[in-house]
């Protein structure tokens, strides 16, 4: 055999052995993947397994706690209606368990296995402000009186509790805004919620009124609980009337649950849990048909009137309302005296109108004249709101 020949065999060799090295190489890759998939099929099925397990475990009780008892003994009652002292699970913590708290419980031996979330009803849990108004005290013209009024009884306790304290008597517990509408008492619990840093809850009286029995009065104790957990903090109830009005004696069973809401409103602010770090504010057009008993001293402390703008606070409000308008010879005072029995909304109005008359006639500015045709036509559109209305009551 020549020595080309021996050479030939030899590299023939050493390519076959690359050759099974990276089918080797290749197997091993595919022996590691297969490995993983299997331990990741195996994870799924153990899942699987304790999910089916779970799926079969007996349901759960609800129950409450009423007392706690030595030895890890607990009073609990059941949704069905009975107590029972039963055990604790070790795995539950002990400085939660308290009164009042709602567990879950084993079906056959009763015994607490889980501690429930205080939960609260999706009505109120909106309620919750969590982006603070950009509203101030400088965009409200013509309430002086009624923002000293409303900072000495809710922005002032909450930010200075020390000044109360060193004079020896008790901030107001509740104000009530009464007023016509459009005169700025919601714009008034705005700009409180803006100055203070207290968390800020409003809600309308209307979304507290509920169809069946006890709904409305829940709705009123998740209402104070979240603002008691939130402190300190600061309820607005717009449209109070809605719940507040008066209680008579002839009453269909929908006034009665009204009342119902209302006497639990009453015994929340008045109640036996304080509320020293919670603020009430109250919003109504009629204040004459108001519950005696939700107006007198120790619930809404302080009723301030928020009545129509005079001349002066007329040219205020109008200057608040101009001040980003691009005007040219324009005479507020002359404005403010034409708009007589306006309220603050109203004079908004006008000086938006006006705004939509210039660009009507394509300009970037504002005159006098465009003022008069805003200022005929709201007196316009109110003649007809007021033909309309007498028809329709006719």
């Amino acid at each position: 055999m020549s020595r080309d020949e021996i050479e030939s065999k030899l590299l023939g060799y050493d390519y076959d052995r690359e050759e099974l090295l990276r089918q080797i190489r290749i197997l091993e890759d595919e022996k590691r993947y297969l490995e993983a998939e299997l331990r990741r099929l195996q994870n799924d099925v153990e899942r699987l397994r304790k999910e089916i397990a779970r799926m079969k475990a007996p349901p759960l009780l609800v129950g409450t706690i009423e007392d706690v008892l030595d030895n890890d003994k607990i009073v609990v009652r059941s949704t069905a209606g009975p107590s029972f002292v039963v055990n604790i699970s070790q795995y539950v913590p002990r400085e939660q368990i308290r009164p009042g708290v709602k567990v879950a419980l084993n079906k056959q031996s009763f015994a607490i296995v889980h501690l429930i979330p205080e939960s609260y009803d999706p009505a109120v849990a909106a309620a919750e402000i969590i982006e603070k108004p950009k509203v101030t005290y400088n965009d409200i013209g013509g309430l002086e009186k009624q923002i000293r009024e409303i900072r000495e009884a809710v922005e002032l306790p909450l930010l200075k509790p020390e000044l109360y304290k060193k004079v020896g008597i008790e901030p107001p517990k509740g104000v009530l805004l009464a007023g016509p509408p459009g005169t700025g008492k919601t714009l008034l619990a705005k700009a409180v919620a803006h100055h203070t840093h207290a968390t800020f809850i409003r809600t309308v009286g209307s979304e507290l009124v509920r169809k069946y029995i006890g709904e409305g009065a829940k709705l009123v104790r998740d209402l104070f609980n979240l603002a008691r957990k939130k402190a300190p903090s600061i309820v607005f109830i717009d449209e109070i009337d809605a719940i507040g009005a008066r209680r008579l004696d002839l009453a269909t069973s929908g006034d009665r649950e009204v009342q119902r809401t209302l006497m639990q409103l009453l015994a929340e602010m008045d109640g036996f849990e304080p509320l020293d770090n919670v603020k009430i504010i109250a919003a109504t057009n009629r204040p004459d048909i108001l519950d005696e008993a939700l107006l007198r001293p120790g619930r809404f402390d302080r009723i301030i009137i928020v009545p129509y703008p005079d001349l002066n606070a007329r040219l205020e409000i109008l200057k608040i309302h101009t001040r980003k308008m691009n005007l040219k010879d324009v005479d507020l005072e002359r404005i403010a005296k034409k708009t007589d029995g306006f309220s603050g909304a109203d004079l908004k109005v006008i000086c938006m109108e006006a705004g939509m008359f210039a660009i009507r006639d394509e300009r970037d500015y504002v005159t006098q004249e465009d003022f008069e045709k805003a200022i005929k036509k709201f007196l316009h559109a109110d003649e007809m709101r007021k033909e309309s209305s007498e028809e329709m009551f006719a």
